[in-house]
């Protein structure tokens, strides 16, 4: 209520524009004004990976890192079966459908180290290892029927399910970690 009321009725305006315009993408539901988003709309990104994330904050806190080139799927809720919210609510059958559509060899599970985060990522990699055999279809058209079944299982063992790495944040004292925090540390630890 400090603003000044020309300010206040600005920013009130750019919030009515926003929640007309923009919609989930067709594709990978990022809240954009256009669909596809610009995201899958670029063709220079990574099309060998896929970043499965919780919301569209999710996606721009990643892009803010210019690390990632990949794609994206926002799931737009995670497992919370005490809140009502189970597998047709975080769009897993959407995510079955953009997979048939797109040949992937990693699929990055960037979710949360929550309960929930855990359980839907769990749940994901469960059902994304039933899942792509069935994806790695469109590419078998294309191998010589004498060697079809070698390079299929080939394609299929080379991708990845992978989720990101959690433990101790930089910069801070051991004594002040939580032990929850230490012993994902510890069980993701690698060779330096």
């Amino acid at each position: 209520m400090s603003l000044p009321k020309e300010k206040g009725q600005s920013l009130a305006k750019s919030i009515e524009v926003a929640l007309i315009k923009c919609k989930p993408c067709s594709e990978c539901f990022l809240l954009s004004d256009i669909s596809p988003c610009i995201i899958c709309s670029d063709n220079n990104r990574n099309n060998e990976l896929l970043c499965v994330v919780e919301s569209s904050r999710d996606v721009f806190a990643i892009e803010n890192t210019k690390e990632y080139n990949g794609y994206y799927f926002v799931l737009g809720n995670l497992l919370s079966p005490i809140n009502g919210i189970g597998p047709n609510e975080i769009r897993i059958n959407e995510m079955m459908k953009y997979l048939e559509k797109k040949t992937f060899m990693e699929i990055i599970l960037a979710i949360s180290p929550s309960t929930e985060g855990e359980t839907t990522m769990q749940y994901l990699a469960d059902n994304l290892g039933n899942f792509l055999p069935n994806s790695t279809q469109s590419l078998k058209h294309n191998v010589l029927h004498g060697s079809e079944e070698v390079e299929q299982k080939q394609i299929i063992q080379s991708i990845r399910i992978t989720r990101l790495a959690t433990g101790i944040p930089y910069g801070s004292d051991m004594e002040y970690t939580a032990s929850n925090t230490l012993l994902n540390a510890f069980k993701r630890r690698f060779q330096v």
